[in-house]
């Protein structure tokens, strides 16, 4: 058998819509050109899948898009673009169809191609588990395969006969299980004897502006009763950091950092965690940080979500250890005094939080890329993929 009968050429096409959808893209390309060499790229991706030979239709950035009111003045845009994708790709006849992350744009794709007899994957599994549940039918009439990140979501799509694969998390292989604190103290700037919490109240604006001022709060309790304390906010651009330092200007004496990003560093270096309900979570989590978690959202958005989100927890560790293993603080819960006493209750001991950190980090770790890749070649019935 000759390598082309063994490898035939493959047309994989891809779509991503933001930077975290780059990254995982980019990591799925090269693991697949490495068990089949034979691929050819299309699609819609960022600067990292273009890297690993991706023939982008148009640049990423015109998919990425943040708050509803921007979507809505996009829309058109959006949906030009994305029925001239169809279009391109039923034109182009990819192997297989991988739509990465923007469920709202890549499930429609995956829609129309698998009813023209195109094999389709959708990679990272939107929250459906957790409200609008009902997307769940949607989803098994697009997909051949869900892949995802997390086991209780393959879990969810098992019960309702979608067929998945769990890859594992790509932060829980790139992210050691063992993180000294003194190198990223150095890095910082930071005594290297000090206890140290870093305080994250999130990347956007209007996080910011519910959580920062209670959390610098949080900070002043803490100082209170552990004087000695030094804390550590990464903003995660410059009109965070901007906010954040007009949050701090009136108390020039808070012995609280801004960093310029460095959020991995920010949580390396500290000794406890004060964060929002989020993706950081999983971090500080894969850092094996103990950690508080506080979330508020206008009335009338908590109203509603309590009405439609099915989840018992917020935390991504809590959905992940399947109990209350980090204290979550809601709305009105979430006070200094409150988030001062559990943070001060992970700084004496934070050791059962750090035990089943780990315990969840070694369930996630498990060579994501690879599986994925693994899976889609199995999807397409290649023997590469063992």
């Amino acid at each position: 058998m000759t390598e082309a009968e063994q490898h035939p050429r493959l047309k994989v096409a891809l779509v991503a819509g933001e930077a975290s959808g780059d990254i995982l893209g980019a990591g799925l390309m090269q693991a697949l050109r490495a068990q089949h060499p034979h691929i050819e790229f299309i699609g819609v991706g960022g600067p990292l899948m273009t890297a690993q030979g991706l023939t982008s239709y148009f640049p990423m950035e015109r998919l990425a898009i943040m708050g509803l009111v921007e979507v809505l003045g996009r829309l058109p845009e959006l949906l030009a673009k994305r029925k001239r994708l169809i279009a391109t790709l039923l034109e182009q006849q990819p192997d297989v169809f991988i739509g990465i992350d923007a469920p709202d744009f890549n499930l429609n794709i995956e829609l129309k191609l698998r009813e023209a007899g195109i094999k389709t994957v959708h990679y990272v599994s939107p929250s459906v588990w957790a409200w609008r549940q009902k997307r769940v039918f949607k989803i098994r009439k697009a997909c051949d395969l869900m892949l995802t990140l997390l086991p209780f979501e393959a879990q969810f799509y098992q019960q309702h006969q979608v067929p998945v694969l769990f890859v594992g998390h790509p932060l829980a292989d790139s992210i050691a299980m063992d993180n000294d604190p003194l190198p990223a103290r150095e890095q910082l700037g930071l005594p290297a004897t000090a206890q140290v919490v870093a305080l994250l109240p999130g990347s956007r604006g209007a996080e910011v502006a519910k959580l920062g001022a209670l959390f610098v709060d949080t900070a002043r309790y803490l100082l209170a009763e552990k004087p000695h304390l030094q804390f550590v906010i990464p903003a995660a651009n410059q009109a965070r950091r901007e906010q954040l330092a007009a949050l701090l200007e009136p108390m020039p004496n808070l012995p609280i950092k801004i960093l310029d990003g460095q959020s991995q560093a920010a949580l390396q270096a500290c000794d406890a965690v004060l964060i929002a309900s989020g993706t950081a979570t999983l971090e500080a989590m894969l850092f094996k940080r103990p950690m508080v978690v506080a979330y508020k959202l206008a009335p009338a958005s908590h109203w509603l979500l309590k009405k439609l989100v099915k989840s018992p927890y917020v935390a991504l560790p809590n959905l992940l250890a399947a109990e209350m293993l980090v204290p979550e603080f809601i709305q009105d819960a979430a006070t200094p005094e409150a988030l001062g006493e559990a943070v001060l209750a992970q700084l004496r001991d934070g050791s059962l939080q750090v035990q089943r950190f780990a315990e969840l980090h070694e369930s996630l770790r498990c060579d994501a890329s690879q599986r994925a890749a693994q899976g889609v070649l199995q999807l397409l019935g290649h023997a590469d993929a063992t």
